[in-house]
């Protein structure tokens, strides 16, 4: 009890270096589980986006592009697919669902996609999850002027069933670039935590016939999104897209070409975790350092102590308990910083990507890291911890002349 009592009382009497001391650790302890788990999640959530379809097929390119633009709503279109091809793909005796999208316009902000209506009543998202839509909603008739907007999409616009807009030319907004055709909002669909949910999905024909485009590529499209009715119609279907033809490109399978993407900027993540490591070692340098510059206050107390019979390994387990009760104080705070930190970047991804992340995840780095801490901050109490231990009883209790 009695080390408990000056362990408190060094720590309120040194309270401001304990505080600052603590923040540096509660921060480094915060960002090391932060981009560790923002890497993790993000990963695995965009590896597993495929909103249900096995691969992209579209103009010769690249198969990245082909993914962020059709899949995940993020890139440009690279070409356009022929009417043709897109017939001769829906009709191939491998593919079970050929669903063509087209892009090119936007309704401030959020990317207008045009596609059919078997896209919301026979694909599955995931197993025995379709698109569903909420309470006195409809799904858009493939020749009328009629929009279902994603559950994001529709909050930010202040979307509701029965509202209309006028669409505007390109994937960026310009205020200037506004079509004449007018659509109405038929359905919100409900949240599926994808891409889809930040996209107005008008009919195919709606986009392509719309005012202003060019009639000669009326009946193109930007892209099919295919599902396979075995593994291996994606190998042979590879083989005659990207290794024998030369017009198209077949983006398979979609989680690794994704996880190509993670490939290339897996050098973000290694910067981003060395600097929490380098703030790490700097937090426990600056419990070191708040720690033995408090020694010679402390001298006479640990003496007293000393005379009073207590061991030089109690005084020197004090001090240690001392420096790892700091790193326990910043590691508790660290989860403070991490919760705001991830549900930051989280909100960020969700907004720019529509890929959700799971704030409720869990991880064994979310206790290596507060455990990993504290003992690093322990660590730093040895060097203070040694001083305590050496300190002379009988000159430190000596009178001053």
């Amino acid at each position: 009890m009695t080390l408990l009592l000056l362990i408190r009382r060094s720590l309120r009497q040194h309270a401001l270096s304990t505080v600052i001391t603590a923040g540096s650790i509660a921060l480094a302890c915060g960002l090391l589980m932060c981009v560790w788990m923002v890497k993790t999640q993000s990963q695995a959530a965009f590896t597993q986006t495929t909103t249900g379809f096995d691969a992209v097929l579209g103009a010769r390119g690249s198969k990245l592009q082909l993914v962020l633009n059709a899949i995940f709503h993020l890139e440009a279109s690279p070409g356009n697919v022929a009417a043709a091809d897109f017939e001769a793909i829906r009709r191939h005796p491998m593919v079970k669902t050929a669903i063509p999208i087209a892009v090119g316009d936007n309704l401030r902000g959020f990317r207008l996609v045009g596609t059919v209506p078997e896209l919301f009543t026979t694909v599955e998202l995931a197993p025995g999850k379709k698109f569903t839509v909420q309470a006195g909603g409809k799904i858009f008739d493939a020749e009328a002027k009629e929009a279902v907007a994603g559950s994001f999409a529709a909050q930010r616009l202040g979307l509701k069933v029965g509202a209309t807009f006028k669409p505007f030319h390109g994937l960026a907004f310009d205020a200037k670039a506004e079509h004449a055709d007018v659509f109405t909002v038929t359905a919100i669909l409900e949240p599926t935590n994808t891409p889809a949910d930040r996209v107005v999905w008008i009919p195919l024909r709606g986009l392509q016939t719309m005012s202003g485009h060019d009639a000669k590529t009326a009946t193109d499209v930007s892209a099919v999104l295919l599902q396979f009715r075995t593994p291996m119609a994606g190998l042979q279907l590879d083989m005659l897209y990207n290794k024998q033809g030369n017009r198209l490109t077949l983006a398979f399978p979609v989680g690794a070409i994704v996880a190509e993407l993670f490939g290339k900027i897996a050098w973000f993540d290694q910067v981003l975790t060395l600097v929490a490591y380098l703030v790490a070692l700097v937090a426990a340098g600056s419990v070191l350092a708040s720690i033995y510059n408090s020694m010679s206050a402390r001298r006479r107390d640990l003496a007293i102590l000393r005379a009073l019979g207590a061991k030089r390994r109690t005084i020197f387990g004090a001090v240690l308990a001392e420096a790892a009760c700091i790193g326990a104080l910043g590691a508790a705070a660290g989860w403070i910083f991490y919760l705001g930190l991830y549900a930051g970047v989280a909100g960020l991804i969700r907004a720019q990507t529509g890929v959700v992340l799971e704030i409720g995840a869990w991880h064994p780095v979310l206790w290596a890291c507060p455990v990993g801490m504290i003992a690093l901050c322990a660590l730093g109490g040895i060097v203070p911890a040694l001083k305590a231990y050496h300190t002379p009883v009988a000159e430190t209790l000596a009178p001053v002349s």
